[in-house]
């Protein structure tokens, strides 16, 4: 809304990243830094008396950790939560648990100079905020209602109960953008995919860090396969490579075959992984063999590939408005004629095997 400031509570129990945090959020004319806490007992206090609109949430705390705090967060008074998560694979566990929980996005801390490293990320501390701060309420409740569904999913299901996809070699495969929102995004397109689908290829941003324990998260609940994308990783039928954190991830072909290509490039479009060499090298290899999805995300990284992955003759689905945390990416993509279809997340899982087929 114009002229509206958003209401900013940093809980942090570090008075250096409540200070440095505090200075990054003030320089957003959107923005507003109306109080910090030291604990999630300080922040529930402040909550009621200053009602934010959203919240900055260290992951370690004393008293209570930040997802404990978050779960309750969630349950009683949802609202929009940017984590605050360290670049460790300790770190990477938790961070994937507070995005299950409910937290939008989440802000990694550098390993070494605190102080050089937060003020170097001051825009996207920013841009990610402010992202979660416009984020509707009817979102938040219904991110909680899948998750619920997914528990659910969890507590009746065991890997040895799906069948071993074959690894034949398939003609089609399916390419999958996504950004912010996407993790939860990529996991219930997945859910609904049967072993006897085409391989698929994702490339999700994601710090190095993380991609590893998000594909073998995915791998624990799926009757997939789904790993981190290696170099030769063969793309065949029920398998899922998702792209490393810190690489580009590529298809080529290799005789009859696809195989993934691992790419340590300049980031493109701010980003590596990134959508648009992903997207642009699935044109290159396998043209109109290919289905391309874009899911919810903030920028606009691989919508012009997207299209000419369409203008290759390949199908393209992008995620609808309403059912994206940010529609950011699929909207651009929308924008520019890149979609031949616009669907809500929970149809894309059928459309894909509508196509498989």
């Amino acid at each position: 809304m114009p002229g509206k400031k958003y209401k900013v509570l940093v809980v942090d129990d570090s008075a250096l990243m409540r200070k440095l945090l505090t200075e990054i959020i003030s320089e957003s004319p959107d923005l507003e830094v109306i109080d910090t806490a030291v604990d999630p007992f300080q922040a529930r206090e402040k909550i009621k008396e200053l009602n934010p609109d959203v919240l900055t949430l260290d992951v370690e705390m004393p008293r209570m950790d930040g997802i404990t705090f978050l779960r309750n967060l969630m349950r009683l008074r949802p609202m929009p939560v940017v984590m605050i998560s360290s670049l460790t694979d300790q770190g990477a566990q938790v961070t994937l648990d507070a995005l299950e929980t409910g937290a939008i996005d989440f802000i990694a801390k550098p390993k070494l100079d605190l102080r050089e490293g937060i003020e170097e990320k001051a825009a996207v501390i920013i841009e990610k905020i402010l992202m979660a701060a416009s984020v509707p309420r009817d979102k938040l409740l219904r991110k909680q209602q899948q998750l619920q569904r997914l528990q659910q999913r969890r507590d009746q299901y065991t890997k040895e109960e799906a069948p071993q996809p074959l690894f034949a070699t398939t003609d089609k495969l399916v390419a999958i953008g996504s950004s912010t929102g996407g993790l939860d995004a990529i996991r219930d397109v997945l859910i609904g995919l049967p072993t006897s689908v085409p391989g698929v290829v994702i490339a999700q941003h994601i710090p190095g860090a993380f991609s590893r324990s998000f594909a073998e998260r995915l791998d624990r609940i799926l009757p997939l396969r789904v790993e981190e994308a290696y170099e030769g990783a063969p793309i065949t039928t029920g398998r899922v490579y998702i792209a490393r954190g810190d690489r580009h991830l590529e298809v080529v072909r290799s005789g009859a075959k696809y195989v993934c290509q691992i790419n340590d490039g300049p980031l493109v479009n701010r980003h590596k992984p990134s959508v648009e060499v992903l997207f642009d090298s699935v044109t290159s290899a396998a043209g109109k063999n290919a289905l391309g999805v874009m899911l919810t995300g903030m920028g606009k990284d691989g919508a012009e590939a997207l299209l000419r992955l369409r203008q290759a003759g390949a199908p393209t689905i992008a995620q609808d408005e309403e059912s994206s945390v940010v529609w950011g990416m699929p909207g651009a993509a929308v924008k520019l004629g890149a979609a031949s279809q616009v669907l809500p997340l929970a149809g894309i899982a059928e459309e894909i095997v509508r196509w498989s087929k």
